[in-house]
């Protein structure tokens, strides 16, 4: 059942502003009818809703489980997308610790040495060298001679 209009558009800004870090944030029902948004554009309060039931429909279809999800969270690199349904929560405290370690492990994880690159025969590498040398005497520009003073 979708909240009265009033009450969820008041819960929506009682939440930003006890929470700065919100940018945006939308109430739905089931079927995705809006009831209030921080937006003032109803089109994208539209998308937003359409794209969080987009997500909850698809951690459903691979959850293991019989009863719904109670709350998803996406993160990406620009930001996170929280997902709460009415009713049961599940309050995991743990979630946030969990994350840090797995961070942590991937940290610590070295990736496999790369092959060495073959390297050029001595000779090769010595004209590379004395090419190089006399490029670069090439392009000094020739010094000039203070007149003399005499």
């Amino acid at each position: 059942m979708l909240p009265s209009t009033m009450d969820a558009q008041q819960a929506l800004a009682d939440l930003t502003e006890i929470s700065s870090q919100i940018q945006a944030a939308v109430v739905f029902d089931d079927q995705g009818k809006v009831a209030a948004s921080t937006f003032g554009d109803s089109r994208r309060a539209d998308e937003l809703a359409r794209a969080a039931g987009g997500l909850l429909a698809a951690a459903e279809e691979i959850k293991t489980g019989e009863s719904a999800l109670p709350q998803l969270e996406v993160a990406t690199g620009d930001g996170s997308v929280f997902v709460v349904r009415a009713g049961k929560t599940v309050s995991n405290p743990t979630a946030g610790l969990v994350f840090y370690d797995l961070k942590s492990a991937l940290r610590s994880v070295k990736p496999a040495p790369k092959p060495a690159a073959a390297k050029k025969p001595a000779a090769v590498r010595k004209k590379t060298a004395t090419a190089a040398k006399k490029k670069t005497a090439a392009r000094k520009p020739a010094t000039r001679k203070k007149p003399d003073a005499s």
